[in-house]
């Protein structure tokens, strides 16, 4: 069958107008070695890097379909961690800006990451409750921790102790164990969601945020085993009185042994810091060197404290001391020294409080060593703000830095309009209007205006005219970016706006029950010889019931008017005289268009349904079901019968008004879409949503066919539905705290595949080989043997090699997701492979990784087997010496290493790498200051 219709496909080319998401955090990042000066910020499914003093984007980590919901940068400064809202994780290279990693583990967005402090790990926190650990070297995750009933709010990892602490919306901090991955404390001492939590004093202490204005404040002390001799020397915690003990933990007077949960760690509450905010805590947070700690509500204000070092604490106390003694004196008094103890408040002390300019979604610190703090705020209106606070100051002030806000609006762009050359945008939100140009998305002017609701550009591309919420109509002139002439139209909203084909005037339509005709005329400016661009109202058409949308017919002899009471009435425009209603729209219908040829109009509604029908009759075509929420906009492609329509379920389609099809989804968007307007050509489609963003798409050259796309569209739902499946369990274990890291997602499924498909391919040319051998015996010669073409491509090699290269080509992250869904049947074979690859000693670590996996999932059916007794034992003699040879070669490099690192330093007498970076530092400012000298003298 041949294409019985040819369409072109629309695929998305930029997007633009959005500075930054507020759904994920702002994180600085080291851009060439520079820190504090670039930002990363979440922008829908992308992350932003900005340079915050020149206020450009510097990097786009481009991202796939699902919204970004968390960033983290590595302790080196090379890679950014990025959460999703599917729950993936992606960890970029700053250099490259490609993604090198993918982690698949969690069932819901990601809402916390963190590196330890080598940046070997990164463990992640989730709505759907779970925390996992990830071995980022590795590729791979190493377990899963199950503990909370509600989302993760924070996750910490200790640098002491191979801890971990988290806390969650369940109200609870947990302490994780990960060298037996289990949870050994719980700490319940809060009422409401934990929100945020910080460590501080050199991981002494611990602050927790919550739903009211306490940051609650915990002394950590870490308790030495007498059984482990490895274990590092114990902290005594100071100022921590066993009084003020966590009031759910009896007396310390206990014996150990009664609080297993107490062997590694004590944790009570000492008291607590009051913030300013009335409202929970949003972010809490130190900076990487845990001096300074800031927090944020739902406000528009930044609490910023210090955090005294231990060295600052004993200065305080001696001084106390000597006070203590004096006043003694004083009073002549022989009574026995009182112990001097410095208050909460006194170690922890408020710096100042920074007021945005909107409310604060996130925020990030950053201290140099001169003891200036650098802080970007990422705003809830679409604005990055940096800060600098110099701490040494008497009074330290916060300095505004910069403000990167050009890039878009501050509200939702609610109306868009092409020029008639297609290559201007106008954008209108509540506060500006904006013109961009089409091929670079730069903002060319920015004007403010009212609350704007439709637009368009006046003919010629010189003026552009606004109607407002108020009822105004605002006319501005592009050249000059200025207001030209504002006029109260209607006494309420201007819902709806159209030119007239003619080009001489337009026509608008209010909530004041009217519609309004006017015409654009030339008046003498009083301040200059020149005439400007001015509006005449000519005619008005009073109707019974609000105003939602107007169009003209091309031939400019029809006016359709949709109406608040769910119908479209059409009129003649010459007498005014009404000609036919259109009804069977449930609810009002919000958007409406006539095609070019004015023989079909279409009308999108509140009731989620588009319908066609025939301006000659008023006969309904047909209704289509278009969207699972409200239709907000409808447009006809140019010189077609094709339209698009955008919906509150964020999604805009193509439809066919002749054959009444779905053509064709463009999926971008996050929230709902507001408005799209069409290119003159139809080339080009734009969109705004409430996610910020503005959307282009490009009609490309690509023919879609209707087939096809519904084949892809099934097969996207099938890979969906597999994610969402339950999980393959393993046979004989129970659900307890810890699990595996993975998932089942559809590339595990694909990856075991291949698997089997190596597998068979084997079993296939084994047999062929044993037969060929047996055909050679009884010809009495060489018989040629005919290669397969697969193993011909990789280059004539084995079959069992042709296995090994398989394996090695699965994701190190989905390596034992894609064993688990492997059927036994496979199994017995692979093991012999195994055996023979590390008997060869080739990919020995890899190997044994999947061959004690396999062993644990399973193990019944293994060892119950007669014939796998002796591939067993052989596999535990080759893999037992290979391992440690493998162990001696590792050990063998690390003390050369070592060596090698003893010899340099003893040539420059110099720390290792220690201060390169500083002295490196100090060298480049030197040769500025010069430069800046030699300039100044010439």
């Amino acid at each position: 069958m041949g294409l019985t219709r040819q369409y072109l496909r629309y695929g998305p080319t930029a997007l633009f107008g959005l500075v930054a998401s507020a759904r994920g955090n702002a994180a600085f990042v080291a851009l060439r070695g520079e820190r504090g000066r670039c930002v990363a910020v979440p922008a829908c499914e992308h992350v932003f890097v900005w340079d915050t003093r020149k206020g450009e984007k510097v990097l786009i980590l481009k991202g796939l379909k699902q919204e970004v919901s968390c960033l983290c940068p590595s302790p080196d400064g090379l890679h950014l961690a990025v959460g999703y809202e599917d729950g993936s994780i992606r960890v970029f290279s700053l250099l490259s800006g490609e993604a090198n990693i993918t982690f698949n583990g969690h069932k819901a967005a990601v809402t916390a990451l963190q590196y330890d402090h080598l940046g070997g790990r990164l463990v992640s926190g989730s709505k759907d409750t779970d925390v996992i650990v990830w071995d980022v070297i590795n590729e791979s995750g190493l377990y899963r921790l199950k503990g909370h009933k509600d989302a993760v709010t924070q996750v910490l990892f200790l640098k002491e102790k191979n801890l971990l602490v988290t806390s969650g919306k369940d109200t609870l901090v947990k302490w994780w164990d990960l060298d037996t991955q289990h949870c050994f404390k719980t700490l319940v001492g809060h009422r409401t969601e934990v929100w945020g939590m910080a460590l501080i004093s050199e991981e002494k202490r611990l602050i927790t945020g919550s739903a009211d204005s306490e940051l609650r404040v915990w002394d950590i002390t870490y308790i030495q085993e007498v059984k482990d001799p490895d274990e590092p020397e114990s902290k005594k915690s100071k100022g921590s009185s066993p009084g003020a003990e966590e009031n759910t933990e009896e007396d310390e007077t206990l014996e150990l042994d009664e609080h297993p949960e107490e062997r590694l760690v004590k944790c009570s509450k000492v008291g607590s810091i009051m913030r300013e905010g009335r409202d929970r805590v949003v972010t809490l947070a130190t900076d990487r060197t845990g001096k300074i700690l800031a927090c944020h509500g739902t406000d528009a204000v930044l609490e910023v404290f210090s955090v005294l070092s231990e060295e600052e604490v004993q200065k305080k106390l001696e001084k106390k001391m000597k006070k203590a003694k004096k006043k003694a004196k004083q009073n002549s008094e022989e009574e026995p020294e009182r112990s001097v103890e410095l208050s909460l408040q006194e170690e922890i002390q408020r710096v100042t409080n920074i007021r945005a300019s909107s409310k604060i979604k996130s925020f990030d610190l950053i201290l140099s060593p001169k003891g200036e703090l650098k802080i970007v705020l990422l705003l809830q209106n679409n604005i990055i703000e940096s800060y600098n606070l110099n701490l040494l100051a008497q009074v330290p002030q916060a300095v505004r830095a910069s403000k990167i806000t050009i890039g878009g609006h501050r509200s939702d762009v609610r109306t868009l309009a092409f020029s008639s050359d297609n290559i201007a945008i106008l954008s209108a939100a509540a506060e500006s209007v904006k013109i961009w140009n089409r091929s670079t998305l730069q903002c060319i002017r920015t004007m403010d205006c009212e609350y704007a609701l439709c637009s368009l550009f006046v003919p010629g591309d010189r003026q552009v005219i606004i109607g407002t919420k108020t009822g105004k109509l605002q006319l501005y002139d592009l050249a000059s970016g200025s207001l030209m002439e504002t006029l109260n139209a209607h006494d309420g909203a201007v819902w709806s706006i159209a030119l007239s084909p003619d080009q001489r005037g337009f026509v608008t339509g209010g909530a004041d029950k009217c519609v309004k005709f006017w015409e654009f005329e030339l008046v003498k400016d009083e301040s200059t010889v020149q005439k400007r661009l001015s509006m005449k109202h000519v005619r008005i058409l009073q109707l019974d019931e609000d105003v939602l949308c107007v169009r003209y017919s091309p031939n400019q002899k029809l006016l359709a008017v949709s109406l608040l009471d769910c119908t479209v009435k059409i009129f003649y425009i010459d007498t005014l005289k009404f000609f036919l209603s259109l009804y069977g729209h449930k609810l009002p219908v919000l958007c409406m268009d006539i095609s070019y040829d004015g023989t079909l109009i279409a009308t999108g509604s509140a009731d989620r349904n588009v319908k066609i029908w025939g301006l000659d009759f008023g006969d309904c075509h047909r209704s289509l079901f278009a969207h699972d929420d409200s239709v907000m906009y409808l447009q006809f492609v140019a010189k077609s019968h094709l339209f698009f329509t955008a919906g509150k379920d964020s999604k805009i389609k193509q439809w066919d008004a002749d054959k009444f099809e779905h053509i064709q989804t463009l999926e971008g968007h996050h929230q709902e879409v507001w408005c799209l307007a069409l290119s003159p050509n139809g080339d080009y489609v734009v969109s705004a949503s409430h996610d910020k963003s503005l959307r282009l798409w490009e009609r490309t050259r690509e023919p879609l066919v209707l087939e096809e796309e519904r084949e892809m569209q099934r097969e996207a739902e099938y890979e969906e539905s597999v994610a969402k499946e339950e999980q393959p369990v393993v046979a004989g274990e129970t659900q307890g705290e810890t699990g595996l890291a993975g998932k089942k997602t559809i590339e595990t499924i694909k990856a075991a595949e291949r698997i089997m498909e190596a597998i068979e391919l084997y079993r296939e040319e084994m047999a062929k080989l044993k037969e060929h051998k047996a055909i050679c015996k009884a010809a009495g010669k060489e018989v040629p043997f005919p290669v397969n073409p697969i193993l011909r491509a990789y280059g004539n090699i084995t079959p069992s090699a042709y296995v090994l290269e398989v394996f090695k080509k699965v994701k190190s992250s989905e390596l034992e997701e894609s064993l688990l869904v492997l059927p036994f049947s496979y199994v017995p074979d692979l093991l012999r492979l195994f055996n023979e690859y590390i008997q060869l000693g080739s990919e020995v670590e890899l190997l044994c990784r999947a061959l004690l996996f396999l062993l644990k999932i399973h193990f019944g059916q293994i060892t119950s087997n007669h014939m796998l007794v002796t591939v067993i034992e052989n596999l535990k003699k080759t893999t037992i010496s290979r391992v440690s040879e493998a162990r001696d070669v590792l050990g063998f490099n690390m003390a050369g290493l070592q060596y090698l690192k003893r010899e340099i330093e003893a040539k420059d007498e110099v720390s290792f790498f220690a201060d390169a970076t500083d002295r490196f530092e100090e060298k480049k400012r030197k040769r500025k200051k010069k430069e800046k000298m030699v300039l100044a003298v010439l």
